[in-house]
């Protein structure tokens, strides 16, 4: 008879998933994952990695097209082959997805395939996966248990998110899509409607942009990407702009009416006048929702707030022996603080010293448009709400030896400081290679890195990464560069 029984059981095999199941093998614990449709969740498969394929097909589109200004001569039209382009992110995707199921043979980590159910503290039933909402069903992996009872002391859910649909606009697979259909377009659409702008929204809007599709986003805050900075948020939406991506903000999309290879959006503005849009497609990117339905929570007393599972500090539930993280443990819904989240969490259980709950200000975010877009800690507006006497510092890419040579020399760097100790509360970033310049701040905050220390670190020339301390100068008063 298989051995149904396991110090550690995680359902969900996303990020923070196959993170937390690895972790759990390195520090001894029998540990079983459980999945039901795709090693390495969404994520992998259907969010952070193909998109960034997608982006960069974009990006390589984006400087053929400019080829002239380097000096060179394209022969020939460039061209964007729609099956080709999904067919490399699709395989990226694959590649990684076989990757995951190579690490959980390498860590012992047993495979159960099959969709679970907590029946009671300590115990889940598998069944057969429910169908899959995009696609067939991938293949079972060799090796995978299969169907029946499972039990541990500690069961983590880690179901992940899926996109949210609004009353009256939900997607249909066809005109009107999620970022799953966004990513496998059959044919290139010549207009687009982008409803949200947020991360996923303006991803995409940026991406067909860069194929040739005439792009709207209709976002319903004062300003696209809401969560950044005010100031970082309104360079990025001229450079958008200049691109040729048409923008409304402070707008909503109140019906959509369906052809049969269109749409036309209703788009009330904040004066309420109405104004209809006619395109090929809408993209349906409001944000997401956790995976909570289905899973014995409710059943068991597990305590949920608007859509996602109520933890302490290491993942616990107010049920014992139930932990949750990632995206069904509510925001940032990032792939990053499911992984730390997951790795906090399984150390707690195991009795690791020394850890301590997730700091959400050193939570990084990073939208991978043109320009780039990263952030870490307090943006100025919030700094200002908590009283904060702060010093403020920008550099601009114009500035730059390095961004000029590249061509790239159109961003910003911003840095907030509080005036009183130097402490670096918040840095943000607009421009190319920004989503790979934010870490050094990230790890700088996560020391408790003062203004002098900063001013005192030797950044290489000619990079990018000299505009890290520039912006810190400035900040100060010290500025060389500009």
């Amino acid at each position: 008879m298989a051995d149904t029984n396991y110090d550690v059981i995680i359902i969900g095999s996303g990020p923070g998933g196959y993170v937390t199941a690895i972790r759990a093998a390195q520090l001894g614990l029998k540990t079983a994952i459980v999945e039901r449709e795709h090693l390495g969740g969404i994520c992998l498969n259907w969010g952070c990695i193909p998109t960034k394929a997608l982006l960069r097909s974009a990006e390589i589109m984006d400087h053929a097209n400019h080829a002239k200004s380097f000096g060179l001569t394209l022969e020939g039209t460039m061209k964007a082959d729609v099956k080709d382009v999904v067919a490399r992110s699709r395989g990226v995707s694959a590649r990684l997805n076989g990757g995951v199921g190579f690490l959980m043979k390498k860590n012992k980590i047993d495979v159960i395939w099959g969709e679970a159910k907590l029946k009671k503290p300590g115990e889940i039933v598998v069944g057969k996966p429910s169908k899959p909402a995009v696609e067939p069903q991938h293949p079972v992996p060799k090796g995978v248990k299969g169907e029946g009872t499972y039990t541990a002391k500690h069961i983590i859910v880690a179901t992940g998110a899926r996109p949210r649909a609004l009353p009256g606009i939900e997607p249909d697979g066809k005109l009107i899509w999620t970022y799953f259909e966004a990513m496998k377009p059959s044919k290139m659409p010549k207009s687009l409607v982008v409803m949200g702008s947020g991360a996923i929204g303006i991803e995409f809007a940026s991406f067909y942009r860069s194929m040739g599709v005439d792009v709207t986003v209709v976002e319903l805050m004062k300003n696209v990407m809401p969560v950044e900075d005010e100031e970082i948020s309104k360079f990025a939406r001229k450079v958008l702009e200049k691109r040729g991506l048409k923008i409304l903000t402070e707008a909503k999309v109140t019906k959509v009416d369906k052809a049969s290879d269109s749409i036309t959006a209703h788009v009330e503005t904040k004066d309420g006048k109405t104004t209809q849009i006619k395109a090929d497609n809408l993209i349906s990117a409001v944000g997401v929702q956790g995976n909570i339905e289905n899973l014995g929570l409710e059943e068991l007393g597990v305590k949920t707030d608007r859509g996602c599972i109520v933890i302490d500090g290491y993942g616990k539930t107010n049920v014992p022996g139930i932990y949750a993280i990632g995206d069904v443990a509510g925001p940032p819904m990032l792939a990053h603080k499911a992984e730390h989240e997951g790795v906090i969490c399984i150390e707690k259980i195991a009795g690791v010293e020394g850890v301590h709950p997730m700091d959400h200000r050193k939570i990084p975010g990073c939208t991978y448009c043109n320009p780039q877009v990263a952030s870490v800690g307090l943006s100025e507006a919030k700094a200002k709400e908590q009283g904060r006497d702060i010093r403020v510092g920008r550099y601009q890419f114009n500035a730059n030896g390095k961004a000029i040579a590249l061509g790239e020399d159109n961003g910003m760097i911003k840095v907030i400081f509080d005036k009183k100790t130097g402490e670096l509360l918040g840095a943000h970033m607009v421009g190319a290679e920004v989503t790979e310049l934010i870490q050094g701040f990230v790890v700088a905050m996560n020391l408790e890195t003062t203004e002098e220390e900063l001013m005192h670190t030797i950044f290489p020339h000619p990079t990018l990464s000299e505009m890290m301390k520039e912006s810190v100068l400035d900040a100060y008063g010290r500025v060389l560069n500009a």
